[in-house]
């Protein structure tokens, strides 16, 4: 009996290791969780991004050429607006974001004259920043919360075909 007593004595100290080496670990696999889901959302906002410039460039290449600076610039700026918010792109784009450029057979930028067909068109979304750790926090190695917001600036070129 003496010895059943001994033996209970020893193992009971060791109870709480696995318990506290397990919310070490948890801390650590959520952190990592939480950045995945943070540069996960910002790939996801740079594709619809990505995808809204080409819909617009898309617009303007067919564009009439008798319209491409008086309409067919601000609908294709209104088309990558639409399409960032269908996508659930926050911020909001506002027009000054959406650049339409007419570019010449060099990629030169050039004038969009209305009546004047440009060898080529580019829709670029400029100045626009995403919030690293708007969702979730990220903890820097002193503990502090912080904020990262990169540039995000995709752009579209396409041949012009009235």
């Amino acid at each position: 009996m003496r010895h059943l007593n001994h033996h209970a004595r020893l193992v009971h100290p060791h109870r709480g290791g696995a318990l506290i080496e397990f919310g070490l670990v948890v801390i650590l696999l959520v952190m990592i969780v939480g950045a995945i889901v943070e540069f996960g959302r910002v790939f996801w906002y740079y594709d619809a991004l990505t995808k809204a410039t080409r819909d617009s460039a898309r617009m303007i290449s067919l564009a009439p050429k008798e319209t491409i600076a008086s309409t067919a610039s601000g609908d294709a700026q209104d088309l990558a607006i639409l399409a960032a918010a269908n996508a659930g792109v926050t911020p909001q784009l506002t027009r000054a974001n959406v650049v339409v450029d007419c570019l010449n057979a060099a990629f030169q930028i050039e004038n969009c004259v209305d009546g004047s067909a440009p060898a080529n068109v580019r829709v670029s979304i400029v100045d626009f920043q995403v919030t690293i750790g708007g969702w979730i926090p990220l903890l820097l190695s002193t503990g502090a919360a912080t904020d990262w917001e990169p540039t995000l600036a995709p752009h579209t070129t396409m041949r012009y075909m009235p």
